[in-house]
């Protein structure tokens, strides 16, 4: 029997889900038949989310304030009746300079976004999915999770961490039937890329398109990641189709490691 990749009648939760990569989730999930509560801190974004989707509900909410993350969570079970998947999708690029002339703040607010905000929304899940039987818990980390970048100390710890994070859950939450996994996406494409190359670009005062060039040379493929191939492991690691995968690392990075 072919497994399924149905989500019908499951609760799930998606932070920072108003655009890129989250919001490609977001749509796949609900699109397989799951009940979506998303969060981002663009308030406009989530607007537009709220207008679009009957299946997916937007609520502001800033994921480096823990409090304000509690309170989104709150909220956004009460709404859909409980959570079967939780989908830690919150990143930010961070700083890109040396560790020796970066802010004590701009290293903290990277790990509070791309890691103490994978804690919270995990800790808070753990105890309703174990009351529903199960869950599946996935985390997005990176390529830079598994390796060094010179000028991206925060960015790769907290991605280091996230991965450690999974881990360490997975054996924790396991014998309650939650299955804890985590993706590592390689360079993808959208809003977050170009950044990332313009900034470079700038701190090593060479065009954008030699920096662009530089990064995809490291794939086999000679290409970058779309959103869409991200979604599609985040459903079958969450779908009946994975339901012996916990525990493991997923790269999605069209062969550059």
């Amino acid at each position: 029997m072919t497994p399924s990749l149905s989500l019908a009648g499951r609760r799930a939760i998606v932070s920072a889900a108003a655009s890129g990569i989250g919001r490609v989730i977001a749509e796949t999930l609900a699109e397989a038949g799951a009940r979506v509560e998303v969060c981002d801190v663009d308030e406009q974004k989530v607007a537009d989310i709220n207008q679009r989707h009957g299946s997916i509900g937007a609520t502001c909410c800033d994921l480096a304030d823990a409090g304000d993350t509690q309170r989104f969570f709150t909220a956004a079970v009460e709404r859909l009746g409980g959570i079967d998947i939780l989908i830690n999708n919150a990143g930010i690029a961070g700083p890109i300079e040396l560790a020796e002339s970066m802010t004590l703040e701009a290293w903290n607010r990277t790990l509070a976004v791309n890691l103490t905000s994978h804690f919270v929304l995990a800790r808070l899940s753990a105890p309703l999915m174990r009351q529903a039987g199960g869950g599946a818990i996935v985390n997005i980390s990176s390529t830079a999770g598994l390796e060094g970048n010179a000028r991206r100390s925060p960015y790769n710890a907290s991605k280091w961490g996230v991965i450690g994070l999974a881990k360490s859950l997975a054996k924790e939450l396991g014998p309650s039937k939650i299955r804890v996994n985590v993706i590592c996406p390689g360079w993808v494409e959208g809003d977050r890329l170009e950044r990332v190359i313009a900034e470079e670009a700038s701190n090593l005062a060479i065009d954008r398109d030699e920096v662009r060039a530089r990064f995809m040379s490291a794939s086999s493929l000679g290409i970058g990641v779309l959103p869409n191939d991200i979604a599609a492991m985040a459903l079958f690691l969450v779908s009946d189709a994975g339901k012996r995968m916990s525990g493991h690392i997923f790269t999605v990075d069209a062969d550059a490691m």
